[in-house]
């Protein structure tokens, strides 16, 4: 299992894919990352309402009212949802395929076969780069779309990057 730094590979035998459970937690840093960003996603509006509470004296009680509410509903969320999505949330690299696990009330599983990946991209936001994270992007020639692990320290997720463009350049196919 990785923890905080190492890409962690399983070899898996000759044409076994399955889905299953991913070894690798994200970085505990995404925890603090996650929380950040719902803080954030509380606070625009409750400072917006405050400051039109003040700009709109006959509507105060109301205008103060809903920013409560926000308050009272963002504060435990902000509080215990990152700790719940770190448990959740999975990834790992096999020689065959990439696995991921996420989502928060609706989960995801999936797996990516490497001969279906089209490209590998790492995406750095400014929280993101504030936590020392970064996300990896694998583009699949599926339906569903690209596979997301968020939440991985931006050094091992450069690595992996590198690793899975490696990998799927070695790997026979067209990824179509």
């Amino acid at each position: 299992m990785a923890k905080g730094g190492d890409v962690t590979t399983t070899t898996a035998r000759s044409g076994e894919l399955r889905l299953r459970p991913p070894r690798n937690p994200v970085d505990p840093r995404a925890v603090s990352w996650w929380r950040t960003s719902l803080a954030l996603l509380f606070a625009v509006p409750v400072v917006a309402l405050v400051l039109a509470a003040l700009l709109i004296p006959p509507a105060a009680l109301w205008l103060l009212s809903a920013a409560v509410v926000l308050v009272l509903a963002g504060t435990p969320l902000t509080l215990a949802l990152p700790r719940w999505w770190y448990r959740l949330h999975r990834w790992e690299v096999t020689d065959a395929a990439v696995y991921t696990r996420s989502g928060y009330f609706w989960q995801e599983w999936r797996v990516a076969p490497m001969s279906r990946i089209q490209t590998v991209d790492t995406q750095r936001g400014p929280l993101e780069q504030r936590f020392g994270l970064a996300t990896v992007t694998v583009t699949t020639a599926s339906a569903k779309g690209a596979l997301k692990i968020e939440g991985l320290d931006h050094e091992v997720a450069a690595e992996l990057a590198e690793r899975l463009t490696a990998t799927t350049q070695a790997t026979p196919g067209d990824a179509t």
